[in-house]
């Protein structure tokens, strides 16, 4: 039997601006309390495991994610980065429909940002990167952001970026993307893992719940 390797998507913890759901591309945004919680509680899941590669974007918010979570970045790429919202940066998405009525990501992109098959070209490249890795056996682990890494399922098992849609993906999850009889497919998507709340009472909107926006 054929043996293949994994890759193991980290998405960061949450941000004050994840958690009330403003689009953050390339503002470098830190962890909120929660977020470095979540960051955490995600090495007791990973410890153990042997990873060839693992490639982080370059965003510190994503960095710290992995730091914590026990990773040790063994090459930082571009081509993580989230989605480049353009004019839509730090933009909730109610606020694009007042003047943009109908609006969808997945499907318009971004005014001086970037559209889904752009994203798509990207996370291909970074896809190709790691094929052979996961061919011969070994695994490796990508640290990103919420909506790239959407593009990353879906480019995984051969549908356009803008199926990334259907993914929700909320912040410091894990999600495992393998094989079934030579065939691309998701083994596991969203999985949170337990972390310490904040104290009652110190709760503010940045410590809301998990957020699937970016």
């Amino acid at each position: 039997m054929e043996i293949v390797g994994e890759i193991v998507l980290v998405r960061h913890g949450q941000t004050e601006w994840s958690a009330t759901g403003r689009h953050t591309s390339y503002t470098d945004i830190d962890l909120t309390p929660d977020g470095e919680r979540q960051a955490s509680a995600l090495r007791r899941e990973l410890a153990g495991r042997p990873f060839a590669a693992v490639l982080s974007s370059p965003r510190k918010r994503a960095l710290r994610t992995a730091q914590l979570a026990g990773l040790a970045v063994t090459a930082v790429d571009q081509d993580l980065v989230e989605w480049n919202y353009g004019g839509y940066e730090g933009r909730t998405t109610p606020e694009i429909r007042q003047e943009r009525p109908g609006w969808v990501l997945w499907r318009d992109g971004c005014p001086g940002g970037e559209s889904p098959a752009e994203v798509a070209a990207r996370i291909d490249r970074v896809l190709a990167r790691v094929r052979p890795i996961v061919a011969g056996g070994a695994d490796v682990a990508f640290v990103g952001h919420g909506h790239a890494l959407r593009v990353v399922g879906a480019r995984w098992i051969g549908l356009g970026a803008e199926y990334g849609g259907r993914l929700r993906l909320d912040t410091g999850t894990l999600s495992t993307l393998g094989f079934e009889h030579e065939r691309e497919v998701i083994l596991s998507w969203n999985a949170e893992q337990a972390f310490a709340p904040l104290a009652a009472g110190s709760r503010t909107a940045s410590t809301a719940p998990r957020s699937s926006a970016s």
